[in-house]
């Protein structure tokens, strides 16, 4: 970390907004995107989440705990994007310099085959918004729930705390509630037309009037408190057994809509036993040298790993991009084309398909795909995916701790929203993660099929430095979490950029597409005018307008950190450290 970063961040901290303190109770704790410090740090979306986290470092929990912890508080605070009815990615460095990964990942019902989202024998158009919502809005998206088992398994074999003690902050959250800003209201507003559909979410989410919750009211929900304690006092059995599984199990199969529902809810699959039966995977890594680091990150059945890994390996032919900007920007964004292209085509469940990983990870078969990219010129998508075979021999939340043990942990439920069905009487939303799944194929290695992990694009990423922790990074954001995190990699590690810029920088998202979806701020860029003028690549802003909402930290000798949190996109992050 240089003196630069230092004063950088210094006088960052010193200019802070002072607050009415009677407003900041009513609105929550202040969001500080930037803190630096010493003795482990945390960054997430939310000043709750990071909050617990740091509580949990501060009282003598690991990295381990302190993700856990804050993990169960986002679960109430950003229920739309994560909590125990989704699943996740997380990857550990423990002190000892092991870097290993937990798979919680939710799993397909055994009794799904691959064509059970076909309506009357038909193929559904993913890329249609009408079928989309059929089947996302349904039972029938919802795979078994990995998260609590993720927790879990991370505690007990990471951790130091016991999953009751983690879970305390979410409890005490959930009870005391959070006030509603307008990110939140704005999540909330799209989902109306189904949430009023479902008593039990309506219930929580929604006025009385059938309105998302009003900007600057209390949202509290005392059924996952319950929850929560029932885990906590019960453990696994609590969410994979008795009532609880059953509830969930029946809110699938038989979707709690109201009389005179305005859309049609399709039953699910999923029943206790495939509950019961769920069990979070350790895997090992994906691995890859870049320009004297080692990047470690998720492998199969996620996508991230080995395609952050594989675009990486391409731009390392590449010398001195920083002499550049704009030819490294577009040389970025032909990476990243050429690498989606083999996405699509390798990478799904490994117990269900032989991913050719060491192959898409490997120097050659970058050589290979890196002579096919036009210095100069952007490629006309769709790219055909290579052949990796003969090279073959696989809401985030980052802390770290004072020993050294450091976490990059993404988890959702998919669509802000999941399925749009709280489990009555529990009080969280479940998943839509089968919507992963290639719906409308029966031959594609990620079809569908019984217990059956969907791919995701999820990449939870550490970077080591000579064996030690250098930087930890990801972001939400579907199919564009890899290209957020490869281009934050590229600003960091080769643009010159210190760690808040290169999280705040504008994006741009090319996923073998004839068109690249960019952010306004990123198009507008000289950067962005020379590369459609100049460089043919063609531009569209996403319908969210943002992309991603990346969290990071970068760690020092004599345990110095950084953390590192988006400034704007999502109403911006939180960021602390365990001693400023």
């Amino acid at each position: 970390m240089t003196i630069n970063v230092v004063r950088l961040l210094l006088v960052a901290a010193l200019s802070v907004v002072l607050v009415d303190p009677q407003v900041a109770l009513a609105q929550g704790p202040a969001k500080e995107p930037t803190a630096i410090g010493r003795d482990g740090g945390a960054a997430t979306v939310d000043a709750y989440g990071t909050r617990a986290a740091v509580r949990a470092l501060r009282h003598g929990g690991n990295a381990v705990d302190a993700a856990v912890a804050a993990a169960a508080v986002l679960g109430v605070t950003e229920p739309y994007s994560c909590g125990i009815g989704g699943g996740g990615f997380m990857v550990i460095r423990t002190a000892d310099g092991k870097v290993t990964t937990i798979d919680s990942r939710e799993e397909s019902p055994a009794a799904m085959r691959p064509d059970s989202f076909f309506v009357n024998g038909a193929p559904p158009d993913p890329a249609d918004d009408d079928d989309f919502d059929s089947a996302r809005y349904s039972g029938l998206s919802a795979g078994v729930p990995g998260t609590v088992a993720g927790w879990d398994r991370a505690l007990r074999d990471y951790g130091s705390w016991s999953l009751r003690r983690a879970l305390r902050g979410g409890v005490q959250r959930a009870r005391r509630g959070f006030v509603v800003d307008e990110t939140f209201a704005s999540q909330t507003e799209p989902n109306v037309p189904w949430f009023d559909d479902i008593p039990s979410t309506a219930e929580i989410y929604l006025d009385p009037d059938g309105t998302p919750r009003d900007v600057g009211s209390r949202l509290r929900n005392p059924d996952l408190a319950r929850t929560y304690r029932l885990i906590g006092t019960e453990g696994l059995q609590g969410f994979y057994g008795g009532d609880l599984a059953e509830a969930t199990a029946d809110a699938a199969r038989r979707p709690p809509v109201a009389p005179g529902a305005d859309h049609e809810w399709r039953p699910g699959l999923l029943t206790e036993s495939d509950l019961q039966a769920y069990e979070a995977l350790e895997r090992e890594p994906t691995h890859v040298g870049y320009r004297g680091l080692d990047v470690w990150s998720m492998g199969p059945p996620s996508s991230g790993g080995s395609t952050v890994g594989e675009a990486l390996n391409i731009l390392e032919g590449y010398p001195d991009l920083a002499a550049d900007r704009t030819r490294a920007l577009h040389l970025f964004l032909e990476a990243s084309r050429f690498s989606y292209a083999d996405r699509s085509a390798y990478i799904a469940d490994p117990e269900f398909f032989d991913v050719p990983l060491s192959g898409l990870l490997s120097d050659s078969y970058a050589a290979e795909r890196r002579a096919l990219i036009d210095p100069e010129q952007a490629a006309t998508s769709p790219v055909a995916a290579g052949d990796p075979r003969p090279y073959s021999s696989t809401t985030h939340i980052v802390t770290s701790d004072r020993e050294g043990t450091v976490v990059s942990y993404t988890f959702t439920i998919e669509s802000t929203g999941g399925n749009a069905i709280v489990v009555p009487g529990y009080g969280f939303l479940l998943n839509n993660e089968l919507t992963d799944f290639n719906i409308d194929s029966t031959t594609h290695p990620n079809r569908p099929d019984g217990q059956k992990r969907p791919r995701s694009s999820m990449a939870p990423t550490i970077v080591t430095k000579h064996g030690r922790p250098f930087l930890a990074v990801g972001s939400p954001g579907g199919s564009t979490i890899i290209t957020t995190v490869l281009q934050m990699l590229l600003e960091r590690l080769d643009l010159g950029a210190t760690l808040p810029e290169a999280i705040a920088a504008p994006r741009a998202s090319q996923r073998n597409r004839a068109t690249t979806e960019a952010e306004q701020a990123f198009i507008d860029s000289p950067e962005g005018q020379a590369l459609a003028s100049s460089y043919g690549h063609v531009f569209e802003v996403p319908d969210s307008e943002e992309i991603g909402a990346a969290t990071g930290l970068e760690l020092g000798r004599h345990g110095r950190v950084l953390a590192a949190a988006e400034p704007e996109r999502r109403g911006g992050g939180s960021a602390a450290v365990v001693r400023p």
